[in-house]
């Protein structure tokens, strides 16, 4: 509500323009999907649909700033000379080149020297090596154990702890001293000495 209450404040009615635009590439002339259109040096922006077609509401004289992954930046001034409040537009995207850097790929001469380099070579760890180890089972059931939860697991719980007291509000819980399956889990607990003290004190789980 601040945010429109100060947009009005700084332009004139007859400065506003709702404008309407399609995105599309320069040499074929198909859509470009997911184009940032962001008005320059303001924190407002749009994001076009699937069909390449976006709607933003701008001053008349400023610069809009397209942006898109594969394509270059493009910029457009908003005509003063607009008669209204409603402006319509196309807009050509070109598409970037990438140059990568050059790779030469060398087979292994003999058959022999293949066996030896897979016997004996050492590969020191690279980024896939590393990937690797970190994606682990074992490692990642250690740290399952050791690291805190995430903002979105906390989130998880906390839902899930909504969910359950709206599940029995206004009413009383269920107990589980009569359910022979808890007391089935509690004799198999005792009897795999899950209550003994550990260190000198009780597990604080039980």
């Amino acid at each position: 509500m601040f945010g429109h209450f100060a947009y009005a404040q700084e332009a004139s009615d007859d400065d506003i323009v709702q404008l309407t635009g399609i995105t599309i590439t320069a040499d074929s002339l198909r859509v470009v999907p997911g184009t940032t259109v962001s008005v320059k040096n303001k924190f407002r922006g749009v994001i076009s649909s699937d069909l390449g077609v976006f709607s933003i509401v701008c001053l008349k004289g400023d610069t809009l700033e397209f942006t898109c992954v594969g394509f270059r930046p493009k910029t457009y001034v908003v005509p003063r000379r607009i008669k209204g409040q409603f402006f319509s537009m196309i807009q050509l995207m070109v598409q970037d080149t990438f140059y990568l850097p050059e790779t030469i790929v060398r087979p292994l001469p003999m058959k022999d020297e293949f066996d030896y380099a897979f016997k004996n070579w050492r590969i020191p760890d690279d980024q896939y090596e590393l990937a690797r180890k970190n994606t682990d089972a074992l490692t990642l059931r250690a740290l399952v154990y050791v690291l805190p939860k995430d903002g979105r697991e906390n989130q998880a719980a906390y839902q899930s702890g909504l969910a359950r007291d709206a599940v029995y509000y206004g009413q009383t819980r269920p107990s589980n001293l009569f359910n022979p399956l808890a007391w089935a889990e509690f004799f198999d607990a005792w009897k795999r000495g899950d209550y003994r003290k550990k260190n000198g004190q009780s597990l604080s789980q039980y």
